[in-house]
């Protein structure tokens, strides 16, 4: 094959294991033969549909096979591969069409609405005429030429400007970070997995559902997160290896179900987005199971560090140490490294490691230091067995339920209010989601402006998770003596009770 790349994985892994089940969806699975079958009379209606080598192809919606085939068929001819996140308004979605060039979207019927009221220009295709699609298909077989420097696909990840930017992965990032997987996690031929993190996160996609496609194990969708459908569907399918973050498990624990469910398959948890409390880990370890854990982002595809399941209770906390193909270092402001113990900037270099962002190479060379390492903007401490423990970090960014929250973002929106003169927006601490938002705001004089006022005004321009769950409103922002906002005085203070 003259492909190099991730569009020759369904057939080569067709050759080798034809009957074994690769994908379960509700009452529906798929063989690795018929899921080829599916994919490849894919690929011939998108080709028959215009797209050509290097054309991008988007999908939003949640979890469902036809995210896997619509990949694995755009990356069959050659093509760039757009997940969008579900959870996002017409406007944000029409901004990422827009920037990234997508010639087409598919889309499931949970997003009809928010697909009504886009207005970027691309060929749209809809769930029922997705699957018209696969039966009119020709079994054709595509041998385009692909190597391991071409772009795979482009994932958004919001910046501090507020613009969220496009990170590319090359089919070699990918290939790199599987291969990293499975040094780190015993995945085998019968591994049946759980993907219940929607597969636009870079951390289900890659760190899951590819290393047991490649290894040739089962992958059961989830469509959205619920602690019973998880609960039946370990014990139904066996699963054995589940990614979630850490509410997802916090979930699962609170639940009466969890200490009668039977996990007795379940070999490997494999935790990210957050640190996981040691208490959870506590809890994990009362009922036989046990955590592996790691730290990484969209630009690292996503691996970075990671902590295998032996070594979770002696390192409670830590995000483990680099990753086999990829070198991780902590350095101070003036990129000497950080002593042991001593509060660093996290960087990583390695073939796991995007090439930039897409069309954007100001952000790209913003990114790098002169040397090649990329700047994570996350602050770690390094123990003295080498251990990563992250603290902290260089941008406003926060984690909500896993989902990565930019202030910039979100006070871009706020501003819009025609009540609101001055906006500031942290991450705060929540037992529930990790962290949440908190806005402070400046308001126009005989101007109101509630909480209730706020979440439904933002409802049409952000996704949920970015609307903040407090609202104080103040007479002014501590400034510096440039003029710029100090948000360190605004994390100092209390809670509204």
């Amino acid at each position: 094959m003259r492909d190099a790349g991730l569009g020759s994985w369904p057939a080569r892994r067709a050759l080798i294991s034809p009957d074994r089940v690769a994908l379960v969806y509700g009452d529906r699975s798929f063989t690795y033969a018929e899921l080829h079958d599916r994919i490849a009379r894919l690929a011939d209606r998108l080709r028959a549909a215009g797209i050509e080598p290097g054309d991008r192809v988007a999908y939003l919606g949640p979890n469902h096979p036809a995210f896997v085939e619509t990949m694995f068929a755009t990356y069959a001819i050659g093509g760039v591969f757009v997940p969008l996140n579900f959870r996002l308004t017409a406007p944000e979605i029409d901004y990422q069409l827009a920037d990234s060039g997508a010639k087409l979207l598919v889309h499931g019927p949970e997003c009809d609405a928010t697909v009504r009221a886009l207005t970027a220009d691309v060929f749209l295709v809809p769930h029922a005429a997705y699957e018209q699609m696969v039966r009119e298909g020709e079994r054709a077989a595509y041998d385009v030429a692909v190597t391991l420097d071409d772009p795979a696909c482009i994932l958004y990840t919001s910046g501090t400007t507020g613009r969220p930017k496009g990170a590319v992965l090359t089919h070699g990032n990918v290939i790199w970070n599987t291969y990293n997987v499975l040094v780190c996690v015993d995945v085998a031929g019968d591994t049946v997995t759980l993907t219940s993190a929607p597969l636009f996160h870079v951390a289900a996609l890659n760190q899951c559902l590819l290393p047991t496609f490649v290894k040739g194990g089962c992958s059961v969708l989830m469509a959205s997160w619920d602690v019973g459908t998880c609960f039946d569907l370990i014990e139904r399918h066996r699963v054995t290896w589940m990614f979630g973050v850490p509410t997802m498990f916090a979930g699962l624990a609170q639940s009466d179900r969890f200490a009668s469910a039977d996990l007795s398959s379940v070999r490997n948890l494999m935790a990210g987005g957050a640190a996981v409390p040691s208490a959870l880990t506590r809890t994990y370890l009362e009922r036989g199971l046990t955590f592996c854990q790691g730290y990484g982002m969209t630009e690292t595809a996503p691996g970075a560090t990671f902590l295998e399941a032996p070594e979770s209770a002696a390192h409670v906390g830590s995000a483990g140490v680099p990753v086999m193909f990829a070198d991780v270092r902590c350095v101070t402001p003036d990129l000497t490294p950080a002593a042991v113990g001593e509060p660093g900037e996290v960087q990583v270099r390695g073939p796991n490691v995007s090439p930039g962002y897409w069309r954007n190479p100001q952000a790209t060379a913003q990114a790098f230091t002169a040397d090649g390492w990329l700047r994570t903007g996350d602050i770690a401490v390094v123990d003295a067995a080498g251990h990563y423990f992250i603290v902290d970090r260089l941008k406003d960014m926060f984690v909500s339920g896993g989902e990565n929250v930019y202030p910039a973002e979100v006070e871009a929106a706020i501003f819009e209010h025609p009540s609101v003169l001055e906006v500031a927006v942290i991450g705060v601490p929540d037992e529930k989601w990790g962290e949440v938002g908190r806005a402070f705001v400046v308001i126009a004089p005989d101007a109101r402006l509630d909480l209730s006022d706020l979440s439904d005004f933002l409802t049409s321009r952000l996704g949920r998770y970015k609307i903040p769950k407090y609202l104080d409103v103040v007479e002014s922002l501590p400034r510096t003596g440039s003029n710029k906002v100090q948000k360190a005085p605004l994390r100092k203070l209390p809670l509204p009770s």
